[in-house]
């Protein structure tokens, strides 16, 4: 077992493998599989033309593995891997699984700091990049992090070995050239940590989370089996590949598992997803809630999207005035995925009532996930009631890797990891998330559901997306400022205005200011607090302020972003 991973306890792990779950496979044994059954039906293409058939999927493995084995990488060496969406990001990630090394799946977004602490942190001893991406030079930032690790192991009398640094993973996955020797088979043990993946990170540097063969393939048998991905299907890689959605839910590996095609979109544009869409036939795709607003904002003047079977909406609480509004707009299933990178997972079923799939998170994808709705000392809460969700499972993890101070206020006593989601579970089972526990604002000892404000905001006509977060207050402690977006006359989510002063904040591109929001500011907001107050919002829970802005800032994964909309309102309060 890696250093520094908690184990599944011994008796629940041979509960997993006598029940099936846990299978002994490993991720070169699901590509082998896939290249025997699919050999020369496509496995992957991108928006450039690119495109890989399953045998030649397997043959850039080979060649990719060869020649990291040649640079020096071993079984069990941690490798970060920071890609956009590109057609050699799926070969060079299999040829580190060929070689037993272990993926660190990096964002596109993320910098130097995080790459420098990922790398210390797991003792990498590579980064496989690309040289650019979009504005971004990522092969500089590579370069820089092996500076600065250099610099650290000298200063700490390390010998390491240099940091390799890989900048061209076309290269790395082309055609073998004559001579080239293979790299020798490896033994994988399927209970041990395949691949490292990242949380959040809301609160500082993300942590590690380590996920293993055994666990992991589950989830994309059973993914596979309540999405109905079959190699048929054709998904859409809309949003990063390195996120977990997209690769897990069932996302680019559960699609290659079952034999179908993935294609990967090197943005999530309407116009650029939309013609990838009807040329490629798409059959399913996932989205987080800003952007799949946006598409169905833009869907009247898509190409055709008669193939699309399956629109996945997750990453963060989908609201039910937002679900209905990307029913109405799309011919097609709408799939609630609520899930998180440590292991829980839960949909709405392809087949289930209207009702069920826009009021609720679906539910437990396994038989095995355990829950329980607990008040902050841990003491369980009657069905129906809102309150802290802990799980475990076949699948979630039983501690974050190298992080034991981090691990004792994240995991119960009996290894129920705390997700920090406000949860309720209804008659039928399914979760309805309230919210974050953090993102809870506590309004003069009343605590306002951000998420429920921000529901009752998206049923005016003119809000096209809306963003709740607390601001200190004196008096009250803290007060609710609203941010919204409006949608333009042509009906798209467009600019209509900005907070004055963003000028001061970290994302002053995104926050920009424009007085003549709404005609007047002070008429908006009187006419949202009395729509507020007329669709049955609690008085408590209309916002105190309210800012229209140009467009959201999001995170790395398209997520709204509450943190940089808090640092909006920290630099207006020093101005």
């Amino acid at each position: 077992m890696l250093d520094g991973v908690t184990p599944f306890p011994p008796e629940r792990a041979a509960t997993y493998r006598a029940a099936g779950y846990w299978t002994g496979a490993t991720f070169p044994d699901l590509l082998q599989h896939s290249i025997r059954q699919r050999g020369d039906a496509l496995a992957v293409a991108d928006d450039r033309g690119h495109e890989l058939t399953y045998r030649e999927l397997g043959a850039a493995v080979e060649a990719a593995a060869a020649r990291l084995h040649a640079l020096g990488i071993r079984d069990r060496d941690r490798v970060v891997v920071q890609f956009p969406n590109v057609i050699s990001y799926l070969p060079t990630v299999f040829a580190l699984f060929r070689l037993g090394a272990l993926p660190i799946f990096a964002l596109p977004g993320h910098r130097e700091r995080e790459l420098t602490h990922f790398v210390q942190h797991a003792d990498a001893v590579a980064i496989i990049t690309v040289r650019r991406h979009g504005r971004d030079r990522l092969g500089e930032t590579a370069a820089h992090v092996a500076e600065q690790v250099a610099a650290a192991h000298a200063e700490a009398g390390r010998a390491d070995a240099e940091l390799i640094v890989i900048t061209d993973p076309d290269a790395l996955v082309a055609p073998a050239e004559p001579g080239l020797a293979s790299a020798p088979a490896v033994s994988i043990d399927p209970e041990d940590t395949a691949f490292l993946q990242l949380s959040g990170g809301t609160t500082g540097v993300p942590k590690m989370i380590p996920r293993s063969s055994d666990a992991y393939i589950y989830t994309l048998r059973r993914s596979n089996e309540l999405c109905g991905v079959t190699e048929r299907s054709v998904y859409l890689a809309a949003l990063p590949v390195p996120h977990n959605f997209t690769m897990s839910s069932p996302g680019v590996l559960g699609v290659l598992l079952a034999g179908g095609t993935v294609v990967l979109a090197s943005a999530p544009a309407p116009d650029t997803c939309f013609d990838l869409i009807a040329r490629r036939h798409v059959t399913i795709t996932a989205l987080v809630p800003p952007l799949a607003l946006l598409w169905a904002d833009h869907v009247g003047s898509a190409a055709s999207l008669e193939s699309l079977e399956v629109l996945q909406i997750g990453g963060a609480k989908l609201t039910p005035t937002a679900a209905r509004r990307i029913v109405d707009a799309f011919d097609c299933t709408l799939q609630q995925v609520f899930g998180m990178a440590e292991g829980l997972v839960n949909y709405t079923a392809l087949d289930a009532p209207l009702d069920e799939i826009v009021e609720t998170q679906g539910r437990p994808m396994s038989p095995a996930d355990e829950l329980r709705i607990v008040d902050d000392s841990d003491q369980p809460l009657p069905q129906g009631t809102a309150g802290n969700l802990v799980t475990r499972g076949p699948y979630t993890i039983n501690g974050y890797y190298r992080a034991a101070e981090t691990n004792r206020s994240s995991f119960t006593h009996d290894g129920f990891y705390r997700t920090g989601d406000i949860v309720r579970i209804d008659d039928t089972g399914s979760l309805i998330v309230e919210g974050r526990s953090k993102d809870l604002i506590n309004r003069g000892g009343e605590k306002v559901v951000a998420a429920q404000v921000e529901d009752a905001l998206l049923q005016h006509p003119r809000v096209f997306d809306a963003v709740v977060v607390p601001k200190p207050d004196d008096r009250l402690g803290e007060t609710i400022a609203a941010f919204v977006q409006l949608r333009s006359a042509t009906g798209a989510g467009a600019a209509a205005g900005a907070v004055a002063d963003a000028a001061a904040a970290n994302d002053a591109d995104a926050v920009t200011a424009d007085a003549d929001a709404w005609n007047d500011p002070v008429t908006m907001s009187r006419e949202l607090r009395a729509f507020l107050r007329d669709v049955g919002l609690a008085s408590f829970c209309v916002p105190d302020e309210f800012h229209v802005i140009d467009e959201m800032p999001v995170t790395a994964v398209g997520k709204s972003s509450r943190r940089d909309l808090r640092n909006v309102l920290a630099a207006r309060l020093t101005d």
